[in-house]
């Protein structure tokens, strides 16, 4: 029998996936372990081998279009099975399904969740195996579709169709019922002509969803302090001065390292964590999860939205370290060539906004983290010091926290910690 090739579910919030580009066409003969297709998650792109020798047949996986998770979107035969034949007989019998967490049913807001039938009434229903797997899988009650086969048999496309369906209405519905902003509530604000309709991306409805989510459910509370960057400034640029010279990839003479504000941000914040423990912490219904170490997130801004990639272990980090590491994680971030477990995680976060002359700002967390930095523009400011007025590179930080995890005492802690180490910037370097 033929092997279904199906949109395998590659990171753990991932409900659908685009097909970015097919590496074979109809008919094409294939290896065991050859690049089949390219998904664009939300977050990457990944590459999806084939699971067999054989002819590459009925792709019904469409580029660019959100396919969800554990759909079969290609067909792989053996060298000589008769495809005429099998195309009928594959209604009757079909493999298994190799599909992640297909016992599992996410029901969305909105949804009716229909009773359960009873076995004998769902045996009566005219339908071929292959629907009865498929409606299986995606949750579907086969009992409520009529079916286009021969005296009304339900076949795959029925399923399929009922299943694109239901998608669809969870997609819209929830969203113009909770928010008032359905399409057509919206556009009828505007003169028609006036505007062109941009669908969302697989990131922009992550994004959207994430966010609603973290901000109805997390009760956030900030914190706002001003660091003086005076001494930090100084020693990063003797530090930079000081980087030695290596051979790039094209052969030119650049700095090993060069190392930005953001950089000391990161190890400030990972040092301040492990000066107040009690905050390295993410909350959980059942209990509280206490981090041996501070896995710092940075929000990189890319194409359609943006991606938080891990600084691991960022307390045992030299600098010129986190430095490097960042620049790579957000070259790779920007051409959504980044692992599930580059970005996955993490115990807090820093955006930073200050290179677009924001002066300070408010962040959202970004679950399971329990707090985010937000950092601003660093910009020259008079002060008061000793009772004389001088001038001093000032820059402001907003620490946004999870209430339910970290108290105001212990917040106020950890930005403390934050302040002492990025205004005395040469502890972060011995």
């Amino acid at each position: 029998m033929p092997t279904e090739v199906i949109l395998p579910k590659v990171d753990m919030d991932m409900q659908a996936g685009q097909i970015s580009r097919w590496f074979f066409e109809e008919g094409a003969t294939v290896k065991k372990g050859d690049v089949l297709f390219e998904i664009e998650t939300d977050k990457a792109a990944m590459e999806v081998d084939a699971p067999a020798d054989g002819i590459l047949r009925d792709i019904t996986g469409e580029e660019g279009v959100d396919i969800p998770v554990g759909r079969v979107v290609a067909w792989i035969f053996a060298e000589g099975e008769p495809y005429a034949a099998l195309q009928g007989a594959a209604e009757e019998a079909v493999p298994a399904l190799p599909l992640m967490n297909a016992g599992t049913r996410h029901i969305a807001a909105g949804e009716e969740i229909q009773p359960p039938r009873s076995t004998s009434a769902t045996t009566k229903v005219r339908a071929t195996p292959l629907a009865r797997r498929i409606a299986k899988m995606a949750a579907i009650d086969i009992t409520f579709l009529k079916g286009t086969g021969p005296g009304g048999r339900i076949g795959k496309a029925d399923v399929q169709a009922a299943v694109a369906a239901r998608d669809l209405l969870q997609e819209r519905v929830p969203a113009a019922v909770s928010t008032g902003t359905g399409d057509e509530s919206t556009l009828q604000l505007f003169e028609e002509g006036s505007y062109e309709l941009v669908p969302h991306d697989s990131m922009r409805k992550t994004i959207a969803r994430r966010l609603v989510e973290a901000k109805q459910t997390i009760p956030h509370f900030h914190l706002r302090i001003s660091c003086r960057l005076d001494t930090l400034l100084v020693l990063r640029q003797q530090a930079n001065n000081a980087a030695r010279m290596r051979k790039s990839e094209n052969g030119e003479d650049v700095p090993a390292y060069k190392i930005s504000v953001n950089d000391f941000a990161i190890k400030a914040l990972a040092e301040a964590f492990m000066d107040v423990p009690d905050a390295n912490v993410s909350w959980t219904e059942a209990n509280m999860v206490r981090h041996r170490h501070a896995d710092i997130g940075v929000a990189v801004s890319v194409p359609g939205g943006l991606v938080t990639p891990i600084v691991r272990r960022a307390e045992e980090k030299r600098l010129s370290v986190i430095s490097n590491e960042m620049r790579d994680l957000a070259s790779r971030a920007r051409s959504r060539k980044l692992r599930p477990e580059e970005y996955k995680g993490g115990t807090a976060a820093v955006s930073n906004l200050g290179m677009y002359g924001i002066e300070d700002f408010s962040a959202i967390i970004n679950p399971p983290h329990a707090a985010i930095l937000a950092v601003g523009a660093a910009e020259e400011r008079p002060i008061i010091c000793d009772g004389e007025v001088e001038s001093a590179m000032m820059m402001n930080v907003t620490l946004a926290v999870d209430h339910r995890a970290i108290d105001g005492a212990i917040a106020a802690e950890l930005l403390a910690a934050f302040k002492r180490h990025i205004e005395n910037p040469l502890g972060m370097l011995i």
